[in-house]
């Protein structure tokens, strides 16, 4: 990331307002290593207890299902597309009726075809069987690594496990595709004898599943996304980091990466507030990022959020994927 020109402090001194939006947080730069599980890290050790049960995901995980095509739809098909090149002028774009459009979308029926084979593929979930699919340790972050943070009196440790496959609207998390996440806040000083994490589970994606990286921490001031700002103050911001060679996003706001607390980006939608079913508007607790040491694919630029309820720590969290 480039070191801006202009920094969160001097900006602060120059538009004094700035302040109510400012959110410290804490950048986690991985690095491949071995770390214990006295250390903050991503896919490393963690520090469980031996007398807790080890997290096991219940619900449905999405799989690929193949399914022939009957001999009706392969027909109507292959007429939309004998009708379409019929139609077709040079110079023109292959333009569909709406009534292909309509059975076509039916015959693939939420997947895709293989043209091949006359296949429909869909992903579609499938209950989980027996005591379910061990989650698999992604991050261990201690206080000490991460002041910023709130956290719930009486702790010193979060941790943070996965299900290393893709869920469709899991239980709470609507509109959401991804893994399942689980988080456990603790006391460091009341573990006595520990536990092993539990081998990796047979059908695992490999995407899901972090190489061992110890983190190097970083505190830092996070400024909000444009939509978070008021237009006005936002506008004299921009302009002022601009003057300095500085871009506002990315470099002074929504800074990118793994991270603790700080700023959501919302680069790839719309801006989409989060809101806990008290009503609260929750908060950016973590953000899991894609690619570099710890191998990682999640969401369509490699962003999983994971927001908190900032008035009560035990309402459940929310996922979100950029």
């Amino acid at each position: 990331m480039t070191a801006p020109t202009v920094t969160v402090a001097e900006l602060l001194n120059q538009f004094p307002s700035l302040a109510s939006y400012v959110r410290p947080g804490t950048l986690l730069r991985p690095s491949t290593g071995s770390p214990g599980p006295y250390e903050s890290s991503v896919g490393g050790a963690p520090l469980w207890p031996a007398d807790e049960p080890w997290p096991c995901c219940q619900q449905p995980h999405l799989v690929h299902v193949r399914e022939k095509l009957t001999d009706a739809e392969r027909e109507v098909w292959q007429s939309i597309q004998r009708n379409r090149r019929q139609r077709h002028r040079p110079g023109e774009a292959h333009v569909l009726t709406a009534e292909e459009v309509e059975a076509r979308s039916r015959i693939m029926d939420g997947g895709s075809l293989d043209l091949v084979a006359w296949e429909r593929v869909r992903l579609v979930p499938q209950p989980v069987t027996g005591d379910g699919l061990p989650m698999v340790p992604v991050l261990q972050l201690y206080a000490r690594d991460a002041p910023a943070l709130h956290w719930p009196s009486g702790t010193d440790l979060l941790q943070l496990l996965w299900c290393p496959q893709d869920h469709a609207e899991p239980e709470g998390q609507p509109r959401y595709w991804g893994p399942v996440v689980e988080l456990r806040y603790r006391n460091s000083a009341e573990i006595g004898a520990l536990a092993q994490a539990p081998s990796i589970p047979d059908g695992a994606k490999d995407v899901y599943l972090p190489a061992p990286c110890r983190l190097d921490t970083v505190e830092m001031l996070d400024l909000p996304d444009q939509d978070e700002l008021p237009a006005e103050l936002y506008e004299h911001v921009e302009e002022r980091a601009g003057e300095q060679g500085t871009d506002y996003h990315r470099v002074l706001g929504c800074l990118p990466g793994w991270k603790a607390g700080g700023w959501p980006s919302w680069h790839l939608t719309d801006f989409t507030p989060l809101d806990c079913s008290w009503t609260a508007r929750m908060r950016l607790l973590l953000t899991v990022d894609s690619g570099g040491d710890p191998g990682l694919s999640v969401g369509r630029h490699g962003e999983l959020r994971v927001f908190y309820c900032p008035e009560d720590q035990d309402h459940p969290v929310r996922l979100n994927l950029q």
